[in-house]
């Protein structure tokens, strides 16, 4: 989680430098997360000077009163009880700092802020088979790799990828398939010897702007399994507004999501497994997607 991505709700934090406002969102995240902030935290996580920590703590005390006090038996600052928040504060990150600490600034904080049990990924790409791909993503190249495939087994390939993408497990890279001649999703983890082929020219009907699966966007929605008990409780889990949930994804990536979240997708909604506490109301949504396969239940309509 990076403090220089949040952004400002008030506005006196207006010509400060970016700098400070990391080490003012710092104290802000810890007394709304935490309910406590010192000196020491902004000195092991920036490693500033004791100085320049009691000045940006001070500073903070002026420009938001209302949000913090000085505790003067445990000689910090502690959260006051008309806490307004005054940095808009991304979930994402915030779970990941709480769950595995800062892995940058000058001096990284590493471990749970908070006890915390998150599972291994099962799927995790190798970083020197990632980066390639990314560079080539970048400069607008190809890359020749070795593939892995369930019809094929192992074969050499050239690609063209453009996007990386997760649906929640795996990790992919959308790209032209030079060998099949058309746009496919490759899982980063059955790649090996990637290498980025820094001669090489992409034609036009290799580029992104060819890729009609990718560029079209479904809109799709997603209602209680009408075949379960208690939908209020999917209604709050998922904050649905009007029992539904509204999704907007690339049809490349929607059946592998719908996969991922466990979405009965036949038209009625016959899948049994309790695992599937979510329907998708219209299944014709999914006409004429590639990636439809992989939605549950899914059948071409008659």
């Amino acid at each position: 989680m990076n403090n220089s991505n949040y952004d400002a709700i008030n506005s006196p934090l207006s010509g400060i430098s970016q700098a400070q406002r990391e080490r003012l969102a710092y104290i802000e995240f810890r007394l709304y997360f935490l309910g406590t902030a010192g000196r020491a935290d902004l000195m092991k996580r920036f490693g500033v000077a004791p100085a320049g920590a009691t000045r940006d703590f001070g500073m903070y005390k002026e420009l938001f009163p209302d949000n913090i006090e000085f505790d003067t038996i445990s000689k910090t600052y502690t959260i006051r009880e008309n806490f307004a928040p005054a940095f808009e504060h991304n979930l994402e990150r915030i779970l990941t700092a709480l769950s595995q600490g800062f892995g940058d600034g000058v001096n990284h904080v590493a471990g749970p802020l908070i006890q915390c049990e998150t599972p291994a990924a099962l799927n995790r790409p190798k970083i020197h088979v990632l980066a390639p791909i990314t560079r080539a993503i970048h400069l607008g190249k190809a890359v020749r790799l070795q593939y892995y495939s369930h019809s094929s087994g192992a074969s050499e390939r050239e690609i063209v990828p453009f996007a990386i993408a997760t649906d929640g497990l795996r990790w992919h890279a959308r790209a032209f398939d030079r060998k099949n001649q058309d746009f496919r999703d490759f899982v980063i983890s059955r790649m090996d010897k990637t290498i980025v082929l820094t001669d090489s020219v992409v034609e036009k009907h290799e580029q992104s702007n060819c890729d009609i699966q990718w560029n079209r966007i479904l809109e799709l929605t997603l209602v209680p399994h009408p075949n379960r008990k208690y939908p209020e409780i999917t209604i709050k889990d998922y904050e649905m507004k009007n029992g539904e949930l509204h999704l907007k994804l690339r049809a490349a990536m929607a059946g592998y999501v719908l996969r991922q979240w466990h979405v009965d997708c036949s038209p009625d909604h016959s899948l049994a497994d309790e695992a599937f506490r979510l329907w998708l109301k219209d299944p014709l949504a999914m006409y004429g997607v590639g990636s439809a396969l992989f939605a549950p239940g899914y059948r071409l309509p008659q």
